[in-house]
């Protein structure tokens, strides 16, 4: 099952809660309506009173079991995946600690985001919780944050600590979070209904208020019943997404001893994977493990010896004693079974990365949502090639815009000058003449580390202030104006800016969120099939190919002719809309399209990979790194 197909699933997951949480709301409603229904017939009241009373009981049941659901969704995904993670105790790991516990986490947690094609989230440690545990929320990658326990960072080798995070990682990809909070809004919803029944029968505690404690009672065990149901349905719901999260992770960093290990030091630990938190429920489906000793019924993961024997075959449970009474009095360190392992981060690979990879459509499709150890392998060289300065920066609030404006500054005099009389306006002449130097520091940084730099930097950018970031959004597009042309590495970096920092704003991207078909869209296809297909060649002719070669695969029968758009890459901006509302099986199709555009001429250029990893985010379909160029395009 491809990324695509994984998307698919999830929405149909979606969809049945949705038709369950129906189903629950109206089966509670009948059963308080057909208990008011028998107090209001023992009254002996009219029927025609008895009708306005029932249906004024229903609108209002009705009103507040939706409504409380409904605005504890809105709640959660307005606050991001940070409000969640300070929610159960979560405290901000700044981007350039200095720990060397913390700092290990920060660069495992950046490596896997530049490998996945995601954006590195806010990261967070829960202080005081001494279980092995971590999770993963938000609404959108954009605003996801990923939150571990002081135990997952003191007692977790590298290794493991890497599959730990690349499970939850697998949550962020395939849209695990919106449903987990999705499944949070359906329980306070129905909860609520218990509360209010609770308020009702010490409110008729009286004699006169018999009825209305009556009603309160029915109320409060109609809503506990839903209640019930409802965590059989998020334990059902989390423990699928808990396997596939850990098979993920497993073809991610292509070992299985990482993630097995943290799963075995869950069972041979006192402290397991247990949280401290009054919170723990919340988030109980969120979790690497669980959080609660729950019954089998309302477990929200598969036992941990299944999930380890499915990890790891010879697995045998009486291990988990022997580790029990070997950590009894010494429990492991995390650091020291690194220094012993010899898991210390390597040193900055030395070569740079070929100008031109050549690159198979299939593999491209295949690794969408699915980064292999090869991808997270060129993650964390990528990372290592970017200078400690450079990377510094990005990782301070105070440097990151300066840093930000630097890899946009021209090289030609004219164009620098119109730049830096632009942040003059805005900032005023000293931060102009940083942004200018920063520019000039940032001439020699391999072409191939600007881009990563940048999405790493986006992290510590994110954190600042809205005016701020609305500002930052009107500069970039006075700096890229500034000689009249934008060229590709101008509008990744520009428009990924703007859509990330869009969704971390306004929990949406800048366009309406809309179902499309490819039937009917044909003329945004064609439109980005002919830009990128003159990206790809000065040759008019190997254009044409190009384009002609991604349209038989997406639009076969359509007969659309080749034309470049007079705007260049602008025109792009117009089928975003349009082409990221397509349904996931489509998607897939058009990704395979534009892999045949870009390698037309059987190979890809650094350009072309940058364009189509962009493509591919605001598509939200995030590309892994290229793949090693050691096979032909076919």
């Amino acid at each position: 099952m491809n990324f695509f197909e994984r998307q698919t699933q999830v929405r149909k997951v979606s969809a049945r809660l949705v038709l369950l949480f129906v189903v629950a709301v109206v089966g509670i409603i009948a059963v308080i309506d057909a208990a008011a229904f028998l107090l209001l017939a023992r009254e002996r009241q009219d029927t025609a009173d008895m009708i306005t009373v029932l249906s004024w009981l229903t609108l209002l049941l009705l009103l507040l079991i939706v409504a409380t659901s409904f605005f504890r969704m809105l709640s959660l995904r307005n606050g991001g995946g940070g409000k969640v993670a300070r929610a159960v105790g979560g405290v901000y790991v700044p981007e350039d600690t200095t720990d060397p516990q913390l700092r290990r986490l920060r660069n495992v947690v950046e490596e896997i985001a530049i490998a996945s094609g995601t954006p590195v989230p806010e990261l967070y440690l829960l202080p005081r919780e001494q279980g092995i545990n971590a999770f993963a929320a938000g609404w959108s990658p954009s605003d996801a944050a990923v939150a571990v326990t002081r135990g997952t960072l003191e007692r977790l080798n590298r290794d493991e600590l890497q599959g730990v995070i690349a499970h939850e990682f697998s949550h962020v990809v395939n849209g695990d979070m919106r449903l987990n909070i999705r499944l949070m809004g359906v329980l306070f919803g129905i909860l609520a209904l218990a509360v209010i029944g609770r308020m009702a029968l010490y409110a008729g505690r009286g004699r006169n208020g018999m009825p209305i404690a009556v009603v309160g009672l029915i109320a409060i065990v109609a809503g506990y019943i839903g209640l019930f149901c409802g965590r059989l349905i998020k334990a059902a719901v989390s423990r699928q997404r808990e396997y596939l999260a850990d098979a993920s992770a497993v073809q991610f960093t292509r070992q299985t001893e990482g993630i097995a290990g943290a799963l075995k030091k869950i069972g041979g630990l006192d402290a397991g994977s247990r949280l401290r938190t009054g919170k723990a429920d919340d988030v109980s489906h969120m979790l690497f493990g669980e959080g609660r000793r729950f019954s089998s019924m309302f477990a929200t993961h598969p036992p941990l010896e299944q999930r380890i024997k499915q990890l790891d075959p010879s697995f045998d449970p009486a291990e988990l004693s022997a580790l029990q009474q070997r950590w009894s009095s010494a429990p492991p360190s995390g650091l020291a079974e690194d220094a012993a392992l010899g898991l210390a981060p390597a040193p900055p690979a030395a070569a740079r990365a070929p100008e031109r990879l050549p690159v198979s459509p299939d593999s491209v499709v295949a690794g969408i949502g699915d980064p292999s150890a090869s991808s997270y392998q060129q993650g964390h060289d990528l990372l290592r090639r970017i200078p400690a300065e450079f990377a510094g920066k990005a990782r301070r609030a105070e440097t990151v815009v300066p840093l930000i404006f630097g890899l946009l500054m021209a090289t030609a005099e004219t164009p620098r000058r119109n730049q830096h009389a632009a942040l003059a306006a805005r900032y005023g002449q000293g931060f102009a003449d940083t942004v200018r130097q920063e520019g000039d520091a940032l001439r020699g940084l391999a072409p191939e580390l600007r881009l990563p730099l940048a999405e790493l930097a986006f992290s510590a950018l994110r954190r600042r202030e809205e005016q701020e970031l609305e500002q930052v959004m009107a500069t970039v597009g006075d700096l890229i104006s500034a000689d009249g042309v934008v060229d590709v590495f101008e509008y990744c970096l520009s428009t990924l800016l703007h859509t990330e920092l869009h969704e971390v704003l306004h929990h949406r991207p800048p366009w309406r969120e809309r179902r499309q078909r490819l039937a009917g869209n044909e003329r945004a296809v064609a439109t980005l099939f002919a830009v990128l297909a003159r990206i790809g060649s000065d040759d008019p002719r190997a254009g044409i190919a190009a384009y002609e070669a991604g349209q038989a695969r997406v639009l076969p029968g359509t007969s659309i002719p080749f034309a470049a758009p007079d705007d260049g890459l602008i025109a792009l901006d117009a089928v975003w809309p349009v082409l990221d509302g397509l349904p996931g099986p489509e998607k897939a199709r058009l990704v395979e399209g534009l892999v045949l555009v870009v390698g037309n001429d059987g190979v890809m250029t650094l350009a072309e990979i940058e364009l189509l990893r962009t493509v591919c985010a605001l598509l939200h379909a995030p590309m892994p790194p290229m793949p090693a160029p050691d096979a032909e395009y076919h």
